[in-house]
């Protein structure tokens, strides 16, 4: 039987203020254990709770970036369950009545394709503490210094059907938090971590399997492949005649595997009811408009811009509208030196790279925009070939300057006096009469190939700085 995979995801993002959602305590990541935490965060007796408005500010911004609906009257619940990292035995969150409504999401797929996903709601909650296992030798540690920090958790719709399409979701979202500014992003460090419900049903079918759900995941790959082994494992159960059970799991990396964590929780099984200690968050219509008027170009419609602008394919725009730093750095590289192709595949071949394999990110590269457009330019006009160009990139990169300091340094300047080119050639064809003598007898097909030989022997003699536009020209002329 052919299944179709039904997922969604609620991602849960750590907002970037300077204080707890209810308290004045740092968020400051990687503190000493203990050392970030309140009274207010630790439920000492009559302490109560004062919203942080910077975190309504970061959630409003959210739900316009996807074209939200803006609950202009939300209220905070009590979600009552117990573990031991949760001081009060409930967490302050929202239920019935959100911060942010439905709305949609636009990604785009490695084809090119894009999707609208949709978005159920996102609503503002407090974080819990942390269980630490490793160093107590058969007990559990407790730090709570990430109790109370502002998460939002954003709700989809059962709208993804593969793992390669939520992975692309992910990467869209984080990207919109960063261009925002409300998050980090940051997997690695918690600040984004992805809860995701999975289930399998008859391809044709409009009716919903039973889901399981695999907790705080935390990285893309993680996900992609907590995905793929849960589709197996559902769709091996199904086809032994089987049912899958309704309940949480856990994605195992080490083993490449879920397993059961508990029995899947129901609202009910929570005992929401209205927060007594907070009022309701009202928002006016001026502050909703203000917060609009504020916000950065998206990065959707920075990659149609890019488009429509640059001229660059959908992947391209794509890949250089990821992150704002990478997306300015672009358009300060093509600004330098009116080339917006060429930037574009420097940029993504050359820069990126390099990056990669160093492991740095955008604002820390050795290269500035202005300075690769710069080297740039050196090609447009023909001062370098853009082999050459790749060494004084990698000279550039290893602080030697500027791209005209090391042209001028190594003497790479590209040769295109045509005198000097001229002598090159007639020297290449003297030296090669049994090359020549093939060249003139082959068809017009064999001749393109051949000719290859007599441009490296040019490139070999100039000690590749001859221009191989014009060798390639006065070979034209003279092989006849």
């Amino acid at each position: 039987m052919q299944w179709e995979t039904v997922i969604g995801l609620e991602v849960h993002l750590q907002l970037a203020t300077r204080s707890k959602i209810f308290s004045g305590s740092p968020t400051t990541f990687g503190a000493e254990p203990n050392t970030q935490a309140s009274a207010v965060d630790l439920a000492m007796p009559g302490m109560l709770p004062v919203l942080n408005e910077q975190a309504v500010r970061y959630a409003v911004m959210f739900g316009l970036g996807i074209g939200a609906e803006i609950g202009k009257r939300s209220i905070f619940d009590r979600k009552n369950y117990f573990y031991p990292d949760l001081p009060k035995g409930y967490q302050i969150s929202q239920f019935q009545d959100p911060i942010v409504g439905r709305g949609r999401f636009e990604v785009q797929l490695e084809d090119g394709s894009t999707r609208e996903i949709g978005i159920t709601r996102a609503h503002l909650e407090e974080d819990a503490g942390k269980s630490l296992h490793e160093d107590f030798h058969g007990m559990s540690g407790i730090d709570l210094n990430r109790a109370g920090t502002p998460l939002l958790e954003i709700v989809t719709e059962p709208d993804l059907r593969s793992a390669a399409e939520a992975v692309a979701y992910l990467k869209a979202l984080h990207s919109l938090v960063t261009y925002l500014g409300i998050s980090d992003g940051n997997m690695a460090e918690g600040s984004m971590r992805c809860d995701i419900n999975i289930s399998l049903r008859p391809s044709g079918s409009e009716a919903y399997g039973t889901r399981a759900e695999i907790k705080n995941v935390n990285s893309f790959r993680f996900v992609e492949k907590a995905i793929r082994h849960e589709v197996e494992r559902q769709a091996d159960i199904l086809e032994d005649g089987g049912t899958v059970a309704q309940e949480t799991r856990l994605y195992d990396a080490d083993l490449d595997e879920t397993r059961p964590m508990r029995s899947k929780e129901v609202a009910n099984d929570y005992r929401y009811f209205p927060e007594p200690d907070l009022l309701p968050v009202v928002i006016a219509d001026d502050y909703i408009e203000a917060i609009r008027e504020s916000l950065p170009e998206l990065p959707t419609d920075k990659r149609h811009r890019f488009m429509e602008q640059y001229g660059l394919s959908a992947y391209d725009a794509n890949v250089l509208s990821d992150t704002r730093p990478l997306a300015d750095y672009f358009e300060a590289v093509v600004a330098g030196c009116g080339d917006a192709k060429i930037a574009a595949n420097w940029v993504q071949v050359e820069l990126l790279g390099q990056l990669n394999r160093n492991e740095l990110d955008i604002e820390h590269s050795p290269v500035s925009a202005d300075a690769l457009g710069g080297l740039i330019v050196r090609i447009l006009d023909n001062s370098i070939s853009g082999k050459i160009a790749k060494q004084v990139f990698e000279a550039m990169w290893q602080g030697e300057g500027s791209a005209d300091e090391v042209i001028e340094a190594k003497g790479l300047k590209q040769v295109s006096d045509s005198g000097a080119l001229e002598t090159m050639v007639d020297e290449v064809i003297a030296n090669n009469s049994a090359q020549v003598e093939q060249y003139l007898a082959a068809d017009e097909a064999r001749r393109k190939k051949l000719v290859g030989f007599f441009v490296g022997q040019v490139m070999k003699l100039s000690k590749g700085q001859a221009n191989p536009q014009m060798v390639n020209e006065l070979l034209a002329k003279k092989l006849v």
